[in-house]
């Protein structure tokens, strides 16, 4: 990832946190002649390898594990973005932009096939995005539909040997003019554009 020093994030801990807040990801690896995509949720291990380790599945349908084993694997985590208009700026010499946060993660992907792995790995997962649940779901071990998920599925293990991470919020930009971004952005209504306007406000000195 192209990143300028301006927007670079190499913080470990930081890099760790958005992983798990974005957590829905974008597993790329070669598959045939070229790139292969899949969107997913995934769980990092922030204390298994010394810049830990990602675990997830995949359907044993999909392709694109087959192969996968031993390959160098990019992970992609998207935040929030939003488009910044040169107008408002409110200065002559300005273009437009688009503000974002992303964290790309770099590994070798090893298999998990053992049925017993994948079920604790299936029953964490569960566990993880049910517990803000008002009425969590539970997940059964021993129920029988869960022996043939286990069936339809492939698991992997990343660990990893790479982070990177860009935000570009305006950093290259006078104060002004990040201050008359951040309240452009804050009179729009939608989700990214008040999640940037408040990672915006969050890097703002003493005015």
């Amino acid at each position: 990832m192209y990143i300028p020093a301006a927007f670079d994030v190499s913080d470990q801990v930081a890099l760790f946190a958005f992983a798990e807040r974005h957590s829905f990801a974008t597993l790329v690896t070669t598959h045939g002649d070229g790139p292969f995509a899949t969107h997913l949720p995934l769980l990092l291990d922030r204390d298994v390898g010394a810049k830990g380790t990602i675990v997830g599945h995949v359907a044993r349908a999909n392709p694109q594990w087959r192969g996968a084993a031993g390959q160098t694997t990019l992970v992609i985590y998207q935040g929030a973005h939003a488009y910044v208009s040169p107008t408002w700026y409110a200065e002559p010499n300005a273009v437009p932009t688009w503000n974002y946060e992303a964290v790309h993660a770099y590994g070798t992907l090893t298999l998990m096939e053992d049925p017993a792995e994948l079920t604790a790995l299936v029953a964490r997962m569960v566990d993880v995005y049910e517990r803000s649940m008002p009425e969590p779901w539970k997940f059964d071990s021993a129920a029988p539909m869960v022996a043939g998920l286990v069936k339809q599925i492939v698991g992997f293990r990343i660990e990893v040997e790479r982070w990177e991470g860009k935000a570009k919020l305006n950093q290259n930009h006078s104060q002004e003019r990040r201050e008359r971004v951040i309240a452009a952005l804050e009179q729009l209504a939608g989700e990214d554009e008040q999640a940037i306007a408040a990672r915006m406000r969050s890097q703002l000195g003493p005015s």
